[in-house]
């Protein structure tokens, strides 16, 4: 999945907006943690991840995505099909869990 992961090593802080693939657990895991520490306080990651009906191998779902989120202070406020292949799931900080305050 080379083509598709996020240049994590580029990426700067109060990012604004972040999009990355997931095809395995513990690369959320994995990255998810990194992205909480970058993200800017009212920043947007979406996590993608292959349907189950896509035929890609994964054991990543919904459910799953939020199990790892929402530790790490993040809430989820949307979910889409992508395409054929993709879901989405928006995920942004909790307000309570911001660095600066919320107007």
């Amino acid at each position: 999945m080379a083509d598709r992961s996020v240049q994590f090593h580029r990426l700067r802080s109060d990012s604004i907006f972040v999009h990355v693939f997931i095809e395995e657990c513990r690369e959320l895991e994995r990255r998810l943690p990194v992205l909480r520490e970058k993200i800017a306080d009212a920043g947007t990651v979406w996590v993608s991840w292959p349907k189950r009906s896509s035929g890609v191998p994964t054991d990543v779902t919904e459910d799953v995505i939020r199990a790892v989120a929402l530790p790490l202070g993040f809430v989820d406020v949307k979910v889409c099909a992508i395409d054929e292949t993709w879901s989405g799931l928006k995920l942004m900080v909790r307000r309570e869990n911001r660095k600066r305050a919320v107007k």
